[in-house]
This record gives C-alpha cells, structure tokens and sequence, in this order.
C-alpha cells in the first residue's frame, strides 16, 4: 500500500468484524407493566462520552452527547397514557455509578406495588392471538392490547358488569362485594361465559 493513496486499511476491504456505531453503553433495562403493554426501557451511560440515550419499546425517545456532568435525571413519557418516567443517575464511588427508574415520582417497585393494588390484568388466548385485559379500578377504564375499549356499565343483582368485545367474542367484567372489608370487590373476567383466571405481573 503506497503512502497517501485512498485504500482502506483493510486489504480485503471487508469490515472489522465489530463496528463502533453498534457498540453501545447499555447500562440497564426494565420492564414497566402499564394498562396499554408491558414497555421495555432501556439506557446507555457512556461515562467516558458523556452520552445518554433512552429507549422506549426499542424507540429512541432521548439522545444527549457530551454531558459533562454524569450524575443526573432524564425525564420522558412511556405509554398512549404519556405516564412520566424519570432515570435517576447517581455516583456510588469512584467511577461507579447507580441506575433507577421512577414512574409517576415513584420507585419502580413503589409503583408496581401500588398498580397491582389499582389494576387487574388478565393474558389470554382468543382466534390464536394473544390479549392482554387491564382494568383500573379507580377508573374503570378497560384496555386491550394497548387500545382503551369502548365499554357498557350494567347494574347487576350482586354487582355490576362492564361489557366490552374482543373481535367477535362477548367479554365482561364482573364486580362484586368479597363481604370482607379488607378485600373490598372482586373483579372477574368472563368471556364467551367462560371465567379467565388474573394474571399477576
């Protein structure tokens, strides 16, 4: 190879066998359950770049190079309900550094405790597809496969029932009083007048 020509640096001219865009400073990722789906977040913290890249569902939502200052927050939103989530960045000594997630101002795990107090989600399979059923209790919105369904409330002797279809399917949610106190109603999912056992995420 003569100095000063064009040729690459590879005789062959074929690529290295790694490329440098691809390598990537994946720090953490989490799977959040919200009403819609369950959302994969995933983050990259170049320490020496000063990167800070998030990824919502393997979409970039947020890009930062050459962030001097590595400690930190990114705040973005997650989900058709745009539910805030925050990555807390904090030194633990040296050149290590700490990784959290927060959602509506709350821990990860805080939230998580608190939906499954506030939701129930029910998986199941229908037509050879896959559905994912979440009720908010405090709303009583129904959502299905990230779409929020169109529903019909109906006064029932023991309780009530939200009704709603998946394709041609017939579905409610029946809510009745458990007669304890303490574990207030109960939520059941009927389809085609077959029980769906809850799913717990």
């Amino acid at each position: 190879m003569a100095s000063g020509d064009d040729s690459p640096i590879f005789e062959d001219d074929e690529s290295p066998p790694y490329s440098l865009e691809k390598m990537t400073d994946l720090v953490a990722v989490w799977e959040v359950a919200l009403s819609d789906e369950v959302h994969k977040i995933e983050f990259e913290h170049g320490t020496t770049s000063g990167k800070r890249v998030v990824y919502v569902d393997g979409k970039e939502v947020i890009r930062k190079e050459w962030m001097f200052k590595l400690v930190g927050k990114e705040t973005f939103y997650v989900g058709a309900a745009k539910t805030k989530a925050t990555i807390n960045i904090d030194a633990v000594g040296g050149f290590a550094y700490e990784y959290t997630l927060e959602i509506n101002g709350k821990s990860l795990k805080k939230y998580m405790e608190n939906r499954s107090k506030t939701t129930n989600t029910w998986v199941l399979h229908l037509d050879s597809e896959d559905f994912r059923v979440v009720l908010e209790k405090d709303t009583l919105d129904v959502w299905c496969n990230g779409k929020k369904m169109e529903t019909a409330g109906e006064f029932v002797d023991d309780g009530t029932e939200t009704h709603f279809n998946i394709g041609n399917h017939d579905c409610y949610i029946k809510a009745v009083s458990s007669g304890k106190r303490k574990e207030g109603i109960i939520h059941s999912l009927i389809v085609d007048n077959r029980e769906i056992p809850e799913t717990v995420e």
